[in-house]
């Protein structure tokens, strides 16, 4: 049986598909990641479950994805596998045999629809209110006394500080928190839109999607 290959653009492109898989395991080593690719780009969906948001890594393919007669891509498989069969020096990457989706793979953004949201700080803005959260977040834990430093305890703190709301946005400081994290928060040109329900962060690095609703909200993408 012939493995599907993935023919990355340049070493630069396997490189940051390696970092950002890298990240998704340093939070859960166990994690899986689906996969899209039609023509010459890729999209790698995960869900870091420290922040409750999905993160979206878009890539180049040196040629359009072919596999036999299949023309497209749509794969959940585990980002530990994958991350071993990327081949930096190839640019190219092994798709691992498919794995049982977890819930938020069956759930993506919508492709269209997204219109620009006004009010985002300029990053270095972002930058230091992450840094803020996080500061708020170990001082406020650092005061509790210790019969009182449970996990209930702090999963609290955490929900009042990551649910907070950037500036006039509707998107979370967690969304912020996990773009910075998974090292997307680099440079200028971001930029925030939304699609019914969904909220995305977009950077030149990445993207992190937020549901605004429960799943019962318009603009769900089920595919």
């Amino acid at each position: 049986m012939t493995v599907p290959v993935l023919h990355l653009a340049d070493e630069g492109e396997a490189a940051d598909l390696v970092a950002f898989l890298s990240r998704l395991l340093h939070y859960d080593r166990a994690a899986a990641v689906r996969l899209q690719a039609a023509g010459t780009a890729l999209a790698v969906f995960g869900r870091p479950p420290s922040f409750e948001v999905l993160a979206i890594r878009a890539a180049r393919l040196a040629k359009p994805y072919e596999n036999g007669l299949d023309v497209s891509l749509d794969v959940t498989v585990s980002a530990g596998e994958l991350l071993e069969s990327v081949d930096g020096t190839a640019a190219t990457a092994a798709v691992p045999g498919a794995v049982t989706g977890p819930p938020w793979a069956g759930v993506l953004p919508p492709r269209g629809g997204w219109r620009a949201e006004p009010g985002l700080p300029q990053p270095q803005a972002l930058r230091g209110l992450v840094a803020a959260s996080v500061a708020e977040f170990r001082s406020r834990t650092e005061e509790l006394p210790p019969e009182r430093r449970t996990r209930a305890e702090l999963d609290r703190i955490g929900r009042d500080i990551w649910s907070r709301t950037v500036a006039e946005t509707a998107l979370p400081v967690r969304a912020v928190h996990a773009a910075q994290s998974l090292g997307f928060l680099r440079g200028g040109d971001l930029g925030l839109f939304s699609s019914g329900a969904w909220l995305r962060l977009r950077t030149p690095y990445g993207s992190v999607a937020v549901r605004r609703a429960g799943l019962g909200a318009l603009g769900i993408s089920v595919r």
